[in-house]
């Protein structure tokens, strides 16, 4: 953890872990709590191979955001973004095309405040303090209104983030609304936490995290992540294990074929 708590806003509490602060401590961040590792930790020893699997899913995000330069999108939204930490999508971006734009969108208060720090001078690239669940005012922010096109294909990415949305909130509805205002040729790459092979596991693994007043996620099917789709078409491989879609190399892929299971990932266009 870094030696200074100035990025810490006033009134989050660091009593009750959060995931965005687990996924950081994870990816080795730095901007995390005790309770945070002591539960990630904890769940690690439930589910061995989590650290790896979460490895494997920024792993993806890479790759997905150079398979949408590719297909000439220059404008990302990155929806529940967490907390930056080495290899964001706006290094990778504007790492190959320097006039790429972001906008990162998280309601986890730590997250954004060190984001506004890393984006203090970046002006192609900004973060929103916000419920993805609130489309409309995601999508009407000055922050999408001022670096985001709408007559220009847009790349979402939703990594990590459709498991913690329940049924009751209509997740297929979440994706359909961020759609409907895209022109055709926009991508949605997306990752969801399934326990197609874990069931049990991921069974102890939520009533640990409920057990510490974390958030608990909704593991899904492969079928039941398809249906969160609708009209959207999924471009090769389909929806696949995150290390297996589209490999840059060995350590795309996991050595122990358990690890490659526990995230599905895909990229789906509008047509």
């Amino acid at each position: 953890m870094v030696g200074t708590r100035d990025w810490v806003p006033a009134g989050v509490d660091t009593t009750t872990p959060n995931v965005a602060r687990i996924y950081d401590y994870w990816l080795g961040g730095g901007h995390n709590f005790e309770a945070d590792r002591t539960t990630a930790d904890h769940l690690e020893r439930t589910l061995p191979w989590i650290r790896q699997s979460v490895r494997l899913n920024r792993a993806f995000l890479g790759r997905a955001v150079r398979f949408m330069l590719s297909q000439g999108i220059r404008q990302f939204l990155d929806l529940g973004a967490g907390i930056p930490t080495v290899g964001n999508v706006h290094e990778i971006a504007q790492r190959e095309v320097p006039e790429a734009r972001v906008v990162y969108v998280d309601k986890e208060a730590v997250a954004v405040a060190h984001s506004e720090l890393l984006l203090a001078d970046n002006d192609r690239t900004a973060v929103l303090h916000a419920d993805v669940r609130d489309v409309a005012g995601v999508l009407d922010s000055p922050e999408v209104r001022r670096l985001i096109d709408f007559s220009e294909p847009v790349g979402v990415l939703c990594l990590l983030l459709l498991h913690w949305i329940p049924d009751e909130d209509d997740p297929a509805g979440l994706v359909r609304a961020y759609q409907e205002p895209l022109v055709p040729g926009s991508l949605l790459a997306f990752t969801h936490v399934t326990s197609d092979a874990h069931q049990e596991a991921f069974a102890v693994a939520s009533d640990q995290m409920a057990e510490r007043r974390g958030d608990v996620p909704h593991t899904r099917s492969h079928d039941q992540i398809l249906g969160l789709l609708g009209d959207l078409a999924l471009v090769e491989p389909g929806l696949v294990g995150c290390g297996t879609w589209r490999p840059a190399g060995p350590s795309d892929i996991a050595e122990d074929a358990a690890w490659n299971e526990l995230i599905y990932a895909g990229v789906a266009r509008k047509s």
